[in-house]
Parts: structure tokens; sequence; C-alpha cells
């Protein structure tokens, strides 16, 4: 069989909270696509902010080995866009094409697509998602597989959706009845979010539908390669920007050649850096030097159970500078802050009622612990850090050296103190009434002072 085409398909801000993965948010053509495909219940993204987040996916490297170690919008762009795969793929035959949102460039033709439809915002719609209208992307992506396009290709195709602030719900008692995404409280404000973000994902699942529709009508469905993700997790609190599971899980739902088919469900622990090779492999060639992550078609065709025993995660820049590092094997998180804060970092948590409401409790109050441990088995919301825990520290020196040595292997500019913004970029300043200067910079402190000096072991 020739070299498949591959089909892009990415949301902003929504995690796995889509109808495939149990909640109930209402997403039909998603859920036909995992039917159809391979869902991945424990894929992650290499960072839980936009732009890191699709730079580690589409270069197959971390965002700080890429250079993408912030938002595109506020200056950060990729180190070197050659290493994006769409100029991989356009360098052996592949026609190459952009629909919608991308968010990893401010120059889009950097980025080796020979199509460009990148819905542009219009500043005189009022509301974000009118400013990127899902429907025009959706009108382009139809039009270039009903013109018989050149094979094999390669088409991304990005929205808006589910990204703040929602859409009003089209259902006027359905924040009545929506339950807030853990570990969120059932208040009247959050359920009023979780109504408007059900509202976005209708309106993202629609789309969607209609593109893998075209798909089918056009003759292209069975040797297209259908990639179905998102950045990282929701925006609200605890999720987005946050490096526990409710940040940096994500949908993954592949469908097509290679053993994508079945409505097969893989519970191993899988990255977005695996994306990169897996596409190579299918297309006949290497995977370039460069990349970190493994093809997940032994998964596909039943030939592994597993192709990582742990994953990483990092966060340096959203609009507030928070460097963090996360290690993730099938039982255990470990998370390091590298920042002198102690409180939570309430800039990079996105406006909202969710936000307000945990504001008026107290939520920038919040402590951090520089070094936390949980035990997802017991505790899958990581909420309850057993790093004091002396029966826990065998685990949490083996989570540490993991952790360690992956910096080491990547040459994380963390070891050598603060991951430097590139020439131009900027931070945001915060929107909340607090006078702190969340710009200033601060030299990281070493992790191992922060542990109690009774819970040191010679």
């Amino acid at each position: 069989m020739s070299a498949p085409n591959i089909l892009y398909l990415h949301s902003h801000d929504t995690g796995r909270t889509v109808q495939p993965y149990g909640y109930a948010v209402p997403t039909p053509s998603i859920q036909r696509l995992a039917e159809e495909g391979m869902l991945f219940r424990q894929a992650f993204c290499a960072a839980p902010t936009c732009s890191p987040s699709r730079a580690a996916l589409l270069t197959g490297q971390s965002p700080h080995n890429c250079g993408q170690v912030g938002l595109a919008n506020l200056g950060v762009n990729l180190r070197d866009t050659h290493k994006h795969v769409a100029h991989t793929l356009h360098g052996v035959g592949y026609t190459t094409a952009l629909f919608g949102v991308q968010h990893l460039h401010v120059d889009s033709t950097l980025l080796g697509y020979d199509v460009i439809a990148e819905v542009k915002k219009d500043p005189n719609r009022a509301h974000p998602s009118a400013k990127y209208p899902a429907a025009q992307t959706t009108e382009n992506a139809i039009r270039f597989l009903e013109a018989t396009p050149p094979q094999p290709f390669f088409m991304s195709v990005g929205y808006f959706e589910t990204h703040r602030p929602f859409p009003p719900s089209d259902s006027p008692d359905e924040e009545k009845y929506s339950q807030p995404p853990a570990p969120l409280p059932d208040a009247p404000d959050v359920r009023r979010d979780m109504a408007g973000f059900k509202a976005s994902a209708r309106i993202l699942d629609r789309n969607i539908g209609a593109v893998l529709d075209a798909l089918e009508r056009t003759g292209l469905a069975e040797n297209t390669l259908v990639i179905c993700t998102t950045d990282h997790g929701l925006a609200f609190p605890w999720m987005k920007c946050t490096l526990t599971d409710h940040g940096t899980g994500v949908m993954l739902i592949l469908r097509g050649p290679g053993g994508f088919t079945d409505g097969k469900v893989c519970d191993a622990l899988v990255s977005h850096l695996d994306l990169y090779p897996t596409i190579c492999e299918l297309a006949g060639i290497p995977a370039p030097e460069w990349t970190q992550g493994r093809s997940l078609l032994p998964l596909a065709r039943g030939e592994a159970d597993a192709i990582h025993d742990a994953i990483f995660s990092e966060i340096n820049y959203h609009v507030a500078y928070e460097p963090q590092r996360a290690v993730r094997t099938t039982r255990y998180k470990y998370i390091r802050h590298f920042g002198a804060r102690d409180t939570v970092y309430v800039a990079n948590t996105d406006s909202g009622p969710s936000k307000s409401t945990l504001l008026a409790a107290g939520y920038a109050d919040t402590p951090i612990a520089h070094e936390q441990l949980y035990d997802l088995t017991f505790d899958p919301q990581e909420r309850r850090n057993l790093a004091d825990k002396p029966e826990l520290w065998p685990v949490l020196d083996e989570m540490r050296a993991r952790l360690d040595a992956w910096m080491q292997r990547t040459d994380d500019p963390l070891l050598a103190g603060d991951v430097p913004l590139p020439p131009g970029a900027v931070t945001s300043p915060l929107d909340e009434p607090e006078a702190e200067d969340w710009n200033r910079r601060r030299p990281p402190i070493a992790w191992d002072t922060r542990i109690p000096v009774d819970n040191r072991r010679v």
C-alpha cells in the first residue's frame, strides 16, 4: 500500500472530557471515530500549555529542546521550523496543508505547508470563537478534500474550541444538570462553566464530524490515518497549566492504516512525542534523529503491551514563568517546582466562573509543595502529596532519579538556572487585582533544599 494520507484534527483545551472517555459530554462524531479506530486512555501531552504542547507533538521534541518554551502569541517560536513534521513529510513527497488554528509560530509560511488556509483573527467579532470561526476552517478543509488533492497528503485542521470564553449553552437547562469535572466543587457557577464547555465541545464535534464525512464521501478514508487530539487539559483551575493528569491528560484517537481499527482501547502510557515517529514509520521513512518518542505501531499491531515505563512533562512559561518538571509511571507521579513562589500561580489559570468561585474561597493562597509524589492507584485526583512519607522514600528516590536522568539526557536548561525567554518574547501581567509583579524573574531554588531536615536520610 502507498504511504497513507495524514489528517491531524486538533482542538484547544479539551483534555479527555469527551464522550468516548466516559464523560457526559455528547460528542457523537468523536465517539464514532473511537469506535472505528483506536483510543488511547493513558495519553499525555509533553507540556500542558498551548504552543509548547503543539510544538512537542509536531517536532517530536520536548519543548525545552525545540525552543517552544512559551506561547507563540507572546513571541516564543520554534528554534528550528524545519523540524516540523510538515517539512519532513514534504521532503518525501507529501502535499502539506494547514487549515484553521496552528498556534505554533507567528509566521505559518515557515512551517512547511504547501497550502495555508489559516483562519485569521477578526478583531471586529465580539466573541473569540467567532474570531476563529470553526465553520470556515471546516469549509476550507472540505474544499481541499473534494478537490482531489495530490496524495499522499498531510493536513492539519485546528479548531479554537474548546478554548475560553465559552459560547452560551444552547440548552437552557444544561447548567442545572451538568457535573463539574473533578477535582472542582459542585457549585452553581462551576456548573454554569461546565455547561459552556459542553456547548463549545458540541461545536467542535459537529465540525470534526463534517470533515470526517467529507473524507468518507471522497473515498479517501481507507488510506488516511486520522489523528484526533488536543493540546492539554481543560481551561479550569487545577487543569490547564498543571502537571497533574488533569493538565497533561489528553484525548488521543487514531483511525486508519497500521492497525488503528476496530474500536481498540489501549491502556499503555503514551505521549504526544510518539506521534512523529508513528507518522514516519507509516510513511516508510526513518524518524529524524532528534525525535524523542516511540512509534505507536507495536501497540496497534498487538506486538507490545507497553512502549514506555515512564513519560515526562514540563512547564516553563504560560502567561507567567512557572518552571516545573514531572515524571509519570503507571503507578506514581512526581512533580518538582523550580520557582521560588510557594503559593499557586493564579496568573496561569484562565479566567472564568470556576476561577472566580475558587478565588473567593482563597484559591490564591493555596500552597505549592516544591516536591510532590502521588500514588495514582489510591489517589487518582492527585490531591494527597506523599513526598514526606518515610515509607515511600524508596519510591521518591526512584522518581527523583528518573527525572534527573531525563533532564540530563535532554540537556534541560533548568539544570543551569532559569529558562530564558528568546529575544522579543514577553510574559503577560496578571489579570487579577493583585499587586505582585508576575513578570519578575527569580533564581530557582535547588530542589533538595525544600525537603525538611528531619525527612532526609544519610
